[in-house]
């Protein structure tokens, strides 16, 4: 961590002095680290500017997944949903982040069922009832990134895909309850597990969330298996993603060999995910995307 003068201007940019700014959260920080904790850096702590530009961007990434919840339906192919996300976003003047991503040729993930993450849209995939499918969204907006997703149940839907589907819900709010200043990212990962464990089901461990906001994927690197009192300190200002993948079988998965994108369970049964955007604030934590 650098050293500043207590009356040099603080590292955030606020244009306060050190000593009147962040002085005593890297305080607490250095306090933090010299018990063997494992602290943000500071370009992990989002500004108030920031934070505003990037609640912008969220309100878009809410309202495009409002419109998805509005029109989804049997018959419906997961192109016409890419289409109505590409076209939802851009109208409001922002990007589909995924879109051209690394390569990913989509402005949206569609996952069903099997799939785990994802999913890549296509004119020959038509939802159908009994599906159950996720719709991941993301945004940028003015160069500030947002990031959620949804689950969907298409028509009449077995009971079996229904529980997975609210049980992987309140993984995401439980884990969301354990989001408060000073406490650790296990806490809010444990959560998340020992609810998934408790109905009988698995997180995927080799993928996880992660922080956002300035670029689509920051740190830190977010897991929902860890224990708790463990992982990074969530100090005020940091912003990340609760993504938890939950299986209803193993948690072993593989990806597509032919896109080199789509992620399957490894034994063909469903696989459920809700994904939030939460900032870590001086009193506990704010939704920013949903």
């Amino acid at each position: 961590m650098e050293t500043i003068g207590r009356n040099s201007e603080c590292w955030c940019g606020s244009g306060k002095k050190y000593k009147k700014c962040h002085y005593q959260f890297d305080e607490k920080l250095r306090e933090l680290k010299q018990e063997g904790h494992l602290v943000p850096s500071h370009n992990m702590i989002k500004t108030p500017e920031q934070i505003e530009k990037i609640r912008e961007s969220g309100k878009i990434n809410i309202a495009v997944l409002d419109y998805v919840a509005e029109h989804i339906k049997a018959g419906v192919t997961t192109q016409q949903i890419d289409d109505w996300v590409y076209e939802q976003t851009t109208s409001r003047g922002a990007i589909p982040a995924p879109l051209n991503y690394e390569g990913f040729p989509k402005s949206v993930c569609t996952s069903i069922n099997h799939e785990v993450c994802h999913g890549i849209p296509s004119e020959k995939v038509v939802l159908k009832e009994g599906d159950i499918i996720n719709v991941d969204v993301s945004t940028i907006y003015h160069g500030y990134f947002s990031d959620s997703s949804r689950m969907f149940c298409i028509g009449e839907v077995s009971e079996e895909k229904k529980k997975l589907v609210q049980v992987t819900k309140e993984c995401v709010e439980l884990g969301l309850k354990q989001v408060k200043p000073w406490a650790f990212m296990g806490d809010m990962s444990d959560a998340v597990h020992q609810h998934a464990l408790e109905n009988g089901y698995t997180v995927v461990r080799e993928i996880g969330g992660h922080g956002v906001g300035i670029e689509f994927h920051e740190d830190p690197y977010v897991s929902y298996v860890a224990q708790p009192g463990t992982g990074i300190v969530l100090a005020p200002g940091m912003m990340f993603t609760i993504e938890p993948m939950v299986n209803m079988g193993t948690d072993q998965i593989f990806v597509d060999d032919e896109n080199g994108w789509t992620i399957y369970t490894e034994d063909g049964k469903p696989s459920a995910q809700w994904e939030i955007q939460v900032l870590v604030t001086e009193d506990g934590y704010e939704v920013l995307a949903y």
